[in-house]
């Protein structure tokens, strides 16, 4: 095997670009809601999502939403796709399973982060810092689930 034909089938991992996808505020009951002092309740639900975009190419997106509410009014409303584009070669298939469910959402997660406090700061609140996540465990849940669900059907 020639020192070419090795390099190429070496694996290859490599972060081709970082964008945000899509980024949207709600605030339904403005200005009022801006004067009130109590602490909102804040619920906040992540989504992954990964295809192919290309020959080794991988789009991995990362959602974020960020919902607060005070009892019944919701102050405001965030939305942010986070996405990057992967290459990913000369990989087993359930490694590359893993890199875009733990790997690739690990990247993407602190722009998101970013964003998030950015927008929600802009709009009048304070910042709403999000913890770090597991995306390990994550991942190993998700698996479980599949695999409970492949076990029904």
């Amino acid at each position: 095997m020639t020192e070419q034909a090795a390099t190429n089938a070496q694996p290859k991992f490599e972060i081709q670009r970082v964008y945000l996808k899509d980024m949207s505020l709600e605030q339904p009951n403005s200005p009022g809601i801006l004067f009130t002092p109590e602490n909102p309740q804040v619920d906040i639900q992540i989504a992954l999502n990964a295809e192919q975009a290309g020959e080794g190419i991988y789009e991995v997106t990362l959602g974020v939403q960020v919902t607060a509410k005070q009892g019944e009014k919701v102050l405001f409303l965030v939305e942010i796709k986070q996405a990057g584009l992967f290459q990913i070669l000369n990989v087993p298939q359930e490694q590359i399973s893993s890199l875009m469910g733990i790997t690739c959402p690990h990247i993407l997660y602190p722009y998101a982060r970013a964003s998030v406090a950015d927008v929600i700061q802009r709009a009048g609140f304070p910042p709403v810092h999000l913890q770090e996540l597991d995306f390990h465990a994550m991942f190993q849940q998700q698996m479980a689930r599949n695999q409970a669900d492949t076990a029904k059907a």
